[in-house]
């Protein structure tokens, strides 16, 4: 049913506080295709963050002790004691007989970790403007698709060498890139405000399923059947989604084969005109101008910093300081972002209802998850520093740091939607690319501090990770805000009357 006076939540001049909807305009959630389409964004993100990390639990494989005189420094005692006897099993992997080895120093495996990144900065921003003027569904499901069909060429690209292997995973990043730009300009359309929270939560937290999923699942695969199947089927298994993704999925509720007409109108009219696509044009001097989106930005790459220290090398060390053998290892590297995932969800849910029941305002509730997402994980990776060789103590507080992070993706990640709803798809692309910064330089920065396997120069990547975890948090609580913003609003307006002009007088 239409809103009171045709005006919709985004476009009210009170601020970011009033609720216009009651309870019996809303159509139920279950079974509806808002959630259809934010579960196939959740398997697609879980996707692309498996062919995103499956190499870092398959580079032990890739290595291990192929070049004992050349891949860790011999001369120095292990950081922790090593198991005794046949548990001794991290230095001794066993793989199918013929599975290739490769010579690569600490130094070359932090470059080849750090390649996708190189790729995945270069179409954030042009894949977030396409999507928001086009609609994101073709960008979304071909960079699934294509990052995917690289992914089964990677055994191949790594037997010719690691330039090869470093240009496909830059070509896998490069492919990638458009996702999450895509999947904001989709939810521009599709997410009514008062369950933004919850919808892009559930399709965000993929990528902590994904690499829940993908990481103890490289680990069996590479001792079962060798590395090499590992990118092989997490490759076809991006295919798979591809197809479902193609058939069940539209960019606009006007267009859905299958939507009912009450959810329609619900999201449309809820929505309102900033549901439209973008025009060719972007207020681009206003945005550089704007102190909220530089707050998401410096948040985002702060948040960030940790998030890809753990995603890329967590496995490493739990395999050089910890010595855990390589299943156990992969299932451990999971646990955090397998714990993530509720938290994620129970955030967006709590956030929607108190922006809904009007506890705090948007810019209060994006406050309160953003400082609590990265303070809290940051508390937990200090102590991380002194939990010394306990394997229990590391585990519980690397998984209750990566966890309590959840919390920031009903905060700041939310946050692009808020201020500037129609152009969402293009500042995620801007704030993704900042973001991304340190997916290609923290991978490079921990192999420098841990170049001899030390706990010392690993308590430096955790600490360093935490300063810069707090310092977005400060950032973030000063700077950040959840109203729309004005030169947002200014196209909305010009639109609304060129629609009243074509309609002419009632």
């Amino acid at each position: 049913m239409p809103l009171p006076n045709g005006r919709s939540i985004n476009t009210e001049d009170s601020g970011d506080t009033e609720v216009l909807l009651g309870k019996d305009a809303v159509p139920p959630r279950c079974c509806s295709a808002r959630l259809s389409l934010a579960v196939l964004m959740f398997l697609g993100i879980s996707v692309v963050y498996g062919l995103r990390v499956n190499l870092s639990v398959a580079m032990v494989a890739m290595v291990n002790a192929t070049d004992p005189a050349g891949t860790r420094n011999t001369t120095a005692d292990p950081a922790c004691p090593l198991p005794s006897g046949p548990e001794n099993s991290s230095r001794t992997l066993q793989q199918p007989d013929g599975t290739p080895q490769y010579r690569w120093d600490s130094e070359t495996q932090g470059w080849l970790l750090g390649a996708f990144f190189f790729g995945y900065l270069c179409t954030q921003i042009p894949g977030g403007y396409l999507a928001g003027h086009y609609g994101g569904k073709i960008f979304l499901g071909v960079g699934v698709f294509g990052t995917a069909v690289l992914t089964v060429l990677t055994p191949l690209a790594a037997g010719w060498g690691s330039r090869w292997l470093f240009a496909l995973r830059a070509l896998e990043g490069f492919g990638e890139g458009v996702t999450f730009p895509a999947m904001m300009a989709m939810w521009t359309r599709w997410a009514p405000p008062l369950e933004r929270s919850f919808l892009i939560s559930l399709s965000g937290s993929g990528g902590s399923f994904g690499a829940c999923l993908a990481l103890p699942l490289t680990g069996y695969i590479c001792e079962q059947l060798g590395w090499p199947a590992v990118f092989y089927l997490c490759g076809g298994a991006g295919c798979l989604w591809f197809v479902f993704w193609c058939i069940l999925v539209s960019d606009d509720p006007r267009t859905h084969r299958r939507i009912s007409e009450q959810e329609r109108d619900y999201i449309i009219n809820s929505i309102g005109a900033q549901g439209k696509g973008h025009g060719w044009s972007l207020p681009l001097v206003s945005m550089g101008l704007s102190v909220p989106l530089w707050a998401i930005i410096v948040t985002q790459m702060c948040s960030n910093w940790s998030f890809y220290t753990l995603l890329t090398s967590l496995p490493t060390y739990m395999n050089d300081i910890l010595h855990f053998d390589l299943q156990s290892n992969g299932f451990l590297s999971a646990l955090p972002y397998f714990c993530s995932v509720p938290v994620s969800l129970l955030s967006g849910v709590a956030a929607d209802w108190l922006i809904m029941r009007q506890v705090f305002s948007i810019t209060n509730v994006r406050k309160i998850f953003t400082f609590t997402g990265l303070v809290l994980p940051a508390l937990f990776l200090i102590a991380v520093c002194y939990a010394g060789c306990s394997h229990i103590l590391t585990v519980t507080f690397l998984t209750l740091s990566t966890s309590l992070g959840g919390t920031s993706s009903a905060g700041v990640y939310v946050n692009q939607i808020d201020i500037a709803p129609r152009y969402a798809g293009f500042l995620l692309g801007i704030t993704n690319t900042f973001g991304t910064i340190p997916g290609v330089v923290a991978p490079i920065v921990t192999g420098y501090f841990t170049e001899d396997h030390t706990m010392a120069g690993w308590r430096t990547v955790f600490w360093v990770a935490a300063g810069i975890n707090i310092g977005g948090a400060v950032i973030y609580t000063i700077f950040g805000s959840g109203k729309i913003q004005a030169w947002a609003v200014k196209e909305e307006e010009e639109d609304e009357e060129e629609e009243e002009r074509a309609v002419g007088p009632s």
